[in-house]
């Protein structure tokens, strides 16, 4: 079984042979000068728009899935066929990477950002997702075309369909599912828990029982949105928070269950937020959609 350290070359976790199908999907590469040449204590050169990146924490997460692939479990699920990939090429750096819980628990898909530059898994949805499977629920880490809010969106529409038609395959209960993202990411988990995947060219499923959001300056609503949790930092330099506030606001108005965690002084792209003062979010955020599950 392979072991990687800080000091180990990206390109030696994208080539590693168990990572075959997925490797390239680990990283973001479009900031990279010469991945060939970088090591992870340098990844968080690769995500230009987080912060508090831990090439430790990284590492750890990688060997964590070199030891689950290892081990005979499966951890990344396709959801385009051959054919898809072959008449859209950008669908080649689509997929799930999967974070079991218990048996027959509820999922949740979660969706990083990068400003439909780049998708910052590693950063921003794979730690969340293990995080996730930690507490019991099961979870999704989604990798998805960048370019556009609208082909993002058809992907998590897809992979969602995906889900359902596989749950007794993946063990998963379609029942109260939830999204998450981060900035672009929590873009998409809002726009399909507002409009559903009919509205992205895939099968209509049933709503989430909640939406996680993290830090964006998005206000769009409807009054069949489902119960949502936010959260953001007030020394975003990116986003006012006081436009996702007023969001979860306008929501509580509707008689739709929502909460704001306004965490003072935290920037933009914290992930889990390890070291700052948004730390222990995610915990709020796994309460409020356990909450919904009753």
């Amino acid at each position: 079984m392979k072991t990687f350290t800080i000091n180990s070359s990206i390109s030696e976790v994208i080539n590693y042979d168990k990572f075959r199908g997925f490797g390239h999907l680990i990283f973001p590469t479009e900031f990279a000068h010469n991945i060939n040449s970088m090591k992870i204590n340098q990844v968080s050169s690769l995500l230009p728009y987080h912060t508090s990146v831990s090439a430790e924490d990284t590492v750890n997460l990688i060997n964590k899935m070199s030891r689950r692939v290892y081990s005979g479990e499966t951890i990344f699920y396709d959801f385009y066929s051959k054919s898809d990939k072959e008449s859209d090429q950008r669908k080649e750096k689509t997929g799930l990477f999967y974070f079991p819980g218990k048996s027959d628990a509820p999922f949740a898909v979660i969706s990083a950002g990068g400003a439909f530059q780049y998708v910052g898994s590693i950063h921003e949805s794979i730690p969340l997702a293990d995080y996730v499977s930690e507490q019991g629920l099961n979870a999704f880490a989604l990798v998805y075309r960048t370019g556009s809010s609208e082909i993002a969106c058809q992907d998590l529409a897809k992979a969602l369909n995906f889900i359902f038609d596989h749950a007794k395959e993946l063990n998963v209960s379609t029942k109260g599912y939830s999204l998450w993202g981060g900035s672009a990411g929590a873009i998409m988990s809002a726009a399909l828990g507002s409009y559903g995947t009919e509205a992205y060219y895939a099968k209509q499923i049933p709503r989430p029982g909640a939406v996680i959001m993290e830090y964006i300056g998005y206000s769009d609503y409807t009054k069949n949105d489902p119960p949502t949790f936010a959260v953001m930092g007030t020394a975003d330099p990116y986003f006012n928070y006081k436009t996702l506030e007023k969001r979860i606001n306008n929501l509580k108005a509707l008689g739709i269950d929502a909460e704001f965690l306004r965490v003072p002084g935290a920037p933009h792209g914290f992930g889990l937020g390890k070291g700052t003062n948004a730390e222990g979010w995610i915990d709020k955020a796994i309460e409020f959609w356990k909450k919904q599950l009753k």
